[in-house]
């Protein structure tokens, strides 16, 4: 590596001593709109053959078996798919077909000397942030300015950060392994903790009370009291950046059943992400949709903390199981929950067990410790790297 850096320094001293000239990224990018890839059906299945891809960050929706509006990429001949609203983008070199209309598919303009790669690690570089729900290439994205070296020095920097990026991705391979075998490991303990059998079994509805969320549509307006869906919930906090909001006369009017306080135990009811719980941490007002429901919690009985790491246990999710027949639309309610049976050793207990997991979890998935912590400042070393490989001084004639 330090041989190629010197390599590279010698070349930037010979073709571009006073600066590297600059240009808009739509002098050298072209770009297609995604009309005839667009998949016609959202029926997907790993065993079909065409991934249906987003710019996004799930990146492969799924797989489809259609035939027609491929679009065909190859190593020799990718493309960089871009989200028009989102701006963010991907490297792309197998055939593919896409989901939104909102993609654009950029390659090189021809007669441009450029190096395809190196446009793509200088958009990584890129800070944007899109502040309105507006397509962003032609009107504000596509006129930002890069450094446009020589081939040979853009050449250089391309092998430099390939050979980087595969060294980082099988580090990261590695460690996520590891974080894997962490989890398993975590859930296990879990189980284990949370299993005895000596201790009190009891119903659900003995020692909390449930309560679901607003099953119609409230007119919404520009600030007032936050209203949450599911997808205020789906990380383990509640994020409240992100809502909806309703009148204080709406909430007024609303079912006391819809507003949770500090301490209740949010859930969602329905989606991938069923029975997926957080704490709320907050003492402003706010107002559930039908998507969330709430658990109230008896405190001389059981610890709000303790629901939580109930809720993503297997014993959990055994009971939901059981009441499940045949093609039945899983959806949480009051009726099922209610009979759910949970384990219950006396508070001071509970208070053990939460400490022990509480400190487990947060080795698990606290970004700020342990290996999470070790993934994230070595893509940051990476970027860090990358960054300073592209930083030119722009020359002026």
């Amino acid at each position: 590596m330090q041989y190629k850096q010197l390599t590279l320094q010698k070349l930037i001293s010979e073709l571009g001593p006073n600066g590297v000239e600059f240009r808009e990224l739509g002098e050298v990018l072209d770009y297609e709109q995604p009309t005839k890839y667009l998949v016609k059906t959202t029926v997907y299945d790993d065993d079909f053959k065409i991934p249906v891809l987003t710019a996004g960050k799930s990146f492969i929706l799924g797989y489809t078996d259609e035939e027609n509006g491929i679009y065909k990429a190859t190593k020799e001949n990718p493309v960089i798919i871009f989200d028009d609203f989102t701006t963010s983008f991907h490297w792309v070199d197998f055939d593919f077909k896409v989901k939104s209309s909102a993609m654009k598919m950029l390659r090189t303009k021809k007669n441009i000397d450029v190096n395809f790669r190196f446009i793509y690690f200088v958009m990584k570089c890129i800070k944007y942030t899109p502040q309105d729900h507006a397509r962003h290439w032609i009107s504000q994205y596509s006129k930002i300015k890069i450094p446009v070296p020589p081939l040979q020095i853009q050449d250089e920097i391309v092998k430099i950060l390939d050979n980087f990026t595969e060294l980082e991705k099988e580090l990261e391979k590695e460690l996520e392994k590891e974080l894997e075998t962490r989890k398993k490991q975590y859930e296990h303990y879990r189980k284990c903790l949370m299993s005895d059998g000596s201790v009190h079994i009891e119903k659900l509805e003995n020692i909390v009370e449930i309560y679901l969320g607003l099953t119609y549509t409230p007119n919404y307006v520009n600030s007032g009291i936050k209203f949450i869906s599911a997808q205020n919930t789906s990380s383990d906090f509640l994020d409240l950046k992100n809502v909806k909001y309703i009148s204080e006369d709406e909430y007024k009017k609303s079912t006391s059943n819809a507003k949770p306080k500090r301490g209740d135990v949010l859930f969602t009811r329905v989606g991938s992400n069923l029975g997926h719980p957080v704490i709320v941490n907050t003492d402003e007002p706010l107002c559930i949709f039908v998507s969330l429901g709430f658990i109230r919690v008896n405190k001389e009985k059981v610890l709000n903390s303790y629901i939580k790491h109930w809720m993503n246990t297997d014993f959990f999710w055994d009971q939901i199981r059981k009441n499940v027949h045949g093609s039945a639309k899983v959806n949480l309610n009051t009726g099922w929950l209610r009979n759910f049976e949970i384990s219950l050793p006396p508070l001071e207990e509970q208070e053990r067990i939460v400490k022990i997991l509480d400190k487990f979890d947060a080795l698990v998935n606290d970004i700020s410790i342990g290996l999470p912590a070790e993934i994230k400042a070595r893509k940051q070393q990476y970027e860090y790297y990358r960054n300073k490989l592209l930083t030119f001084k722009e020359y002026v004639k």
